[in-house]
């Protein structure tokens, strides 16, 4: 012997050797490794026992041959750092997971269509069981480079006949943002918008504008900002030079610019919510922590990527399934202390 260390090989465990600990048939527990649903709950849970006690590791390669499925979903992103991306992404690992589904995301730098039809191809080559394109909007264009029988889900896209598109309730939360203002008294709303390219910014203006005109009160021109809270601040300094009185009333269109338009505000001495109120759009993490604490519209986005999952699987599993229209995820008004009625 020269040193050699001769291992022997050890048999990986297989679906009998699961049955046999677990008290069941092989057949249940391929069922229970398939994520088929005709298992008894009680008999599931001596099933996924049996398998981490015998240290079963199922060959994906060869249960995607026998079902012809691989069990994952592809996730197509155009950014990992905005904070609707990185929650809804959270909704659909979190959905996915819940139902037996592994991830696979890819994330573009450049939203071309050629681009957007690479990764297609990329995440299409991987044998996924259906697809996400988040943020769809950004192409604007329903039409992608889609296997025909490849399930598919956008966000924030045009409407398709080719694909259920999820998306926030835009127009209700601007309409409850801007209604909520009015009702507390405001002659007008003031606007700071997102960008014109954005999908959402142009329905949360539209939004504003047509609650405002259906109030009858009179329509101040819009600031258009890109979403940060430095152009909210440069912004926020705009409408506070204007004379005392003229504006008491801001919806801006995220919370990071109304948290610039909130410290324009406490640098040149104006009080919120007794000279200016405030209200924002997304409801962040922080936005109770701001000063004062901000009013804002609540958007779901883990509900979105939870919805996107769940509609992705109905394709999957039902073939037949509608492949086409816009399912909107309901938003909610969250009041704190940044909005009052003006004073007298």
């Amino acid at each position: 012997m020269t040193g050699e260390v001769v291992r022997a090989a050890r048999r990986n465990p297989s679906l009998a050797d699961v049955a046999k600990v677990a008290g069941v048939s092989s057949q249940t527990v391929s069922r229970v490794v398939n994520g088929h649903g005709n298992v008894v709950p009680a008999t599931r849970e001596r099933v996924l026992e049996a398998l981490q006690t015998v240290g079963y590791r199922p060959n994906a390669a060869a249960r995607a041959l026998a079902t012809g499925r691989s069990r994952a979903l592809g996730v197509l992103s155009f950014s990992v750092s905005r904070l609707g991306d990185v929650r809804s992404l959270s909704g659909i690992a979190t959905a996915a997971s819940r139902a037996g589904y592994s991830i696979s995301l890819l994330s573009l730098h450049e939203a071309t269509t050629g681009g957007v039809d690479a990764g297609i191809a990329h995440l299409s080559g991987q044998e996924v069981d259906g697809l996400v394109i988040i943020e769809a909007e950004v192409l604007r264009s329903p039409v992608f480079a889609v296997p025909g029988n490849l399930p598919l889900v956008v966000t924030d896209a045009v409407a398709s006949p080719r694909c259920p598109n999820v998306d926030t309730d835009q127009a209700a939360g601007a309409r409850l943002a801007v209604r909520h203002l009015l009702q507390l008294g405001h002659r007008t709303v003031h606007h700071v918008s997102g960008p014109p390219n954005s999908r959402a910014a142009r329905e949360r203006r539209r939004s504003w504008r047509a609650t405002l005109e259906s109030e009858g009160r009179p329509v101040p021109a819009e600031h258009v900002g890109d979403w940060t809270s430095a152009t909210g601040y440069r912004i926020g300094r705009v409408l506070a030079a204007r004379p005392r009185g003229e504006v008491t009333a801001v919806f801006s269109a995220n919370d990071q610019m109304a948290l610039g338009v909130l410290r324009a505000f406490h640098e040149a001495g104006l009080d919120v919510p007794g000279d200016v109120s405030v209200v924002g759009f997304d409801d962040v993490e922080e936005a109770g922590d701001y000063w004062p604490p901000l009013t804002t519209v609540r958007q779901d986005f883990e509900g979105v990527g939870e919805l996107c999952v769940s509609l992705l699987l109905d394709q999957i599993h039902r073939p037949d399934a509608p492949a086409a229209g816009t399912h909107r995820v309901p938003v909610q008004l969250v009041v704190r202390s940044s909005a009052a009625p003006p004073r007298p």
